[in-house]
C-alpha cells in the first residue's frame, strides 16, 4: 500500500471501537449504519491497508475477445510479425473474424503485440555562450503596439528594440511599418546611440523575419534585403536564430513582455512622434534600473563598471 488515506484510518478507529463496544453503539457514534460497519468487519484483517477501497473495474465484459479469438490473432501475427494492422484484420476476417479494426488494435495493444514507438532523444540545449564585452552581440527584435494603445484605429505603430547582451543596455525606436527600410533606418540609429555611449557593436542578432532576411522568401531567397546590405556596409555582422525558437533572442523577448505589462497597459500614443518621445522616457527608466542577472547593478551602472575595469 502506498498511502493512507483519511477515510482509512477513519475505518480502522470504528473497527476497533466496534470490536470493543459493539456495532449497535459504534453505529451510533460514528453515525454509520450497522450494515456499513459488518461489510468492513467482514474485510478487516486488523491492519489499516484492509480497509482500502478496492477497484470496481469488472474483471470480465459481456463482449470482451473470446479465447478462440485471441488464439487466432496470436497464431496469425506469429506467423506474420510484420504485417500492417489493416491487413491482418482483413485476413483475420477471412476466418471468421467478426470485430472491428478498433477493437483488433485495442487486445493487440493489450497482449503487447504492437510494435513499440523508439523513445526520441532527450532535447539538450546548447550552453548559452556568454559575451565578453560591451557590443560583442545585440540582439534586435520588433514588437506590434496594441491597438488598444493607439488613439487613431487605422494607425499601426511598431516598436524596435535593441539589447546588448553584455550590459543589458537598451535601445527603442517606433515606426509605422515593420519593413526592411524601417529595419535599415534602425540599424544606424542604434550603432550611433550605442556609439555615443562608447559600445561598438560587432555583431546584430535577428530572428527569421522579412524585415530583416529574406532566408525563407520563396522567390528572393537569393536576393539581400535593404537592412543585410545596411549590417554589410556599417561592418557588423548579422546572425540570424534558429527557426521558430524565440527563446534564443531570450533578452530582447523578455524586455518586450515587461513592455508590454508596465508600459503598454497604462499608455496611450496619438501619433508615431508620440510614441517616441514617450519610449525615451521608458528608454531612460529601464536602461537605469537594477537588474539580478547584472548583480543588481543598472545596465548604465554595469557599463561604466566594466569601463572603469578594462
Amino acid at each position: 500500500m502506498n498511502s493512507i488515506t483519511q477515510d482509512m484510518k477513519f475505518r480502522q478507529s470504528l473497527m476497533n471501537y466496534a470490536k470493543k463496544y459493539g456495532v449497535s453503539r459504534a453505529s451510533r457514534k460514528y453515525n454509520k449504519s450497522r450494515s456499513y460497519i459488518y461489510f468492513w468487519l467482514k474485510r478487516w484483517d486488523g491492519s489499516v491497508e484492509s480497509l482500502a477501497v478496492k477497484s470496481r473495474r469488472p474483471h470480465h465484459h459481456p463482449n470482451e475477445h473470446t479465447k478462440e479469438e485471441i488464439d487466432l490473432i496470436k497464431r496469425y501475427h506469429k506467423r506474420n510479425p510484420t504485417l500492417e494492422l489493416p491487413e491482418l484484420w482483413h485476413r483475420l476476417r477471412k476466418q471468421g473474424y467478426t470485430r472491428c479494426l478498433e477493437s483488433l488494435y485495442r487486445v493487440m495493444k493489450k497482449l503487447g503485440m504492437l510494435p513499440k514507438k523508439p523513445k526520441k532523444a532527450t532535447y539538450k540545449p546548447k550552453p548559452y555562450e556568454q559575451m565578453t564585452y560591451p557590443g560583442e552581440r545585440v540582439q534586435v527584435d520588433v514588437k506590434v503596439v496594441p491597438r488598444k494603445c493607439i488613439a487613431d484605429p487605422e494607425m499601426k505603430l511598431y516598436q524596435y528594440t535593441a539589447i546588448d547582451e553584455y550590459t543589458r543596455i537598451r535601445f527603442l525606436y517606433g515606426y509605422e511599418e515593420q519593413s526592411t527600410y524601417s529595419s535599415a533606418d534602425f540599424v544606424k540609429r542604434l550603432v550611433k546611440w550605442y556609439k555615443r555611449r562608447g559600445i561598438t557593436v560587432k555583431c546584430i542578432q535577428t530572428d527569421n523575419g522579412f524585415e530583416f532576411t529574406n532566408r525563407f522568401s520563396p522567390s528572393k531567397r537569393d536576393k539581400k534585403t535593404l537592412f543585410e546590405n545596411t549590417l554589410s556596409q556599417l561592418g557588423i555582422e548579422h546572425k540570424l536564430i534558429r527557426p521558430y525558437t524565440p527563446r534564443h533572442n531570450g533578452k530582447v523577448e523578455r524586455s518586450h513582455r515587461e513592455d508590454h505589462n508596465k508600459f503598454y497597459s497604462c499608455h496611450r500614443f496619438y501619433s508615431c512622434d508620440d510614441l517616441n518621445v514617450q519610449l525615451a522616457a521608458r528608454l531612460s527608466r529601464t536602461n537605469n534600473r537594477p537588474m539580478r542577472p547584472l548583480k543588481w547593478f543598472s545596465p548604465i551602472e554595469f557599463l561604466n563598471n566594466s569601463v572603469q575595469y578594462d
